[in-house]
């Protein structure tokens, strides 16, 4: 079903440079720019070199072989957890920050993002959904220990420094792995992107020679489009007072990082959901942006999805500790809801 989205004003026409394509819904074949592909400088070609990126991403050690999966890339808030400044303070021991220190601690968060990895015939794809201020060292982390070699694409929540922060850092991937990245985002974020990411925007700016990151800008708008034959439906949700946030349904999944009050049209969006990834800031309240735990509980059981996983977690939410009351939940309830962490890994259907 696709449902007119009056509360996206942003969707609309705009003037679009060579470097920037409009999706057209559920079309299947993206348009690539000449303008946006470059050769590297070691003089190999883009295109091998890509292609043996893909082969080295399948046939990796810890990939799930024919399984599509999920993999959180990171949990938690805007300024990560641990917090320096609980770990500085003099007076008062913050149990979640000093916890999340420990190697394998599930308290450690970084920027909210999901990884979607599915096979395909020349290797799994791999679409990121967001690149915060904390994605190199998500992306150090968990990388390699799951054998990901490609990003196919990264799609945007929002135009927030914990969801764009980081696609300076793609640098890395289309210098040395691949040729570009496709970036798809909503018109009122590209537009941020003009001024916060100027130079990604517009590459005629940079000094010559300069090895910044090769994006392929494409503007989505309100209706379901395709980024490599997957089909993503947009979830407009409010992060904020007059803040328009994105989530995105693909399959029965559905996403949703930052939001502080679903609109109507959108929970039509969220019928026979089957995985619901949502917002839970805190655990006793929201805030002005944020779903805090008993508001998220409440949507959950307004939107009845089989299994619920809570993201974008602040250091006064112990993993353990609420996960405990959670399971709890499934005895009186029948809720299945958890939190996730970092680096949790889950097969899906797509």
């Amino acid at each position: 079903m696709v449902v007119a989205l009056s509360m996206v004003p942003f969707l609309g026409t705009v003037r679009s440079p060579p470097f920037v394509a409009f999706v057209a819904p559920c079309r299947r074949q993206i348009s690539i720019h000449g303008s946006s592909i470059s050769l590297p400088r070691n003089g190999f070609s883009p295109f091998n070199t890509f292609l043996q990126a893909r082969s080295q991403s399948n046939s990796a050690s810890g990939h799930a072989g024919e399984q599509s999966e999920i993999i959180f890339v990171g949990t938690g808030t805007s300024e990560g957890i641990p917090r320096v400044s609980c770990l500085t303070d003099p007076l008062k021991k913050c149990p979640v920050c000093t916890n999340a220190v420990e190697p394998g601690n599930k308290n450690r968060r970084r920027n909210t993002s999901i990884l979607i990895s599915y096979p395909r015939p020349l290797g799994r794809c791999n679409i990121l959904i967001d690149a915060g201020k904390f994605f190199y060292h998500s992306a150090l982390q968990w990388f390699p220990a799951f054998g990901i070699r490609t990003i196919d694409a990264v799609i945007i929540t929002h135009s927030h420094a914990d969801a764009i922060g980081g696609l300076d850092d793609l640098r890395d991937w289309t210098n040395n792995v691949q040729p570009y990245i496709p970036i798809y985002v909503a018109e009122h974020d590209f537009e941020v992107m003009k001024k916060t990411h100027y130079y990604l925007v517009d590459t005629r700016v940079i000094t010559p020679g300069a090895a910044v990151s090769d994006l392929q800008f494409n503007v989505i708008r309100e209706e379901p489009f395709i980024v490599h034959e997957i089909k993503f439906t947009p979830l407009p949700v409010w992060h904020g007072r007059d803040y328009c946030s994105l989530g995105f349904r693909f399959g029965d999944i559905c996403y949703i990082s930052d939001v502080s009050e679903i609109p109507e049209e959108t929970y039509l969006l969220l019928e026979d959901c089957e995985l619901l990834i949502m917002d839970a800031l805190r655990p006793d309240r929201s805030s002005a942006t944020h779903f805090g735990l008993p508001r998220a509980l409440e949507e959950v059981r307004k939107i009845k999805p089989t299994k619920t996983l809570f993201t974008g977690m602040m250091h006064l939410i112990d993993h353990k500790k609420v996960n405990e009351y959670l399971s709890k939940l499934k005895d009186t309830e029948g809720l299945d809801v958890q939190l996730s962490y970092d680096g949790l890994r889950i097969p899906v259907q797509l």
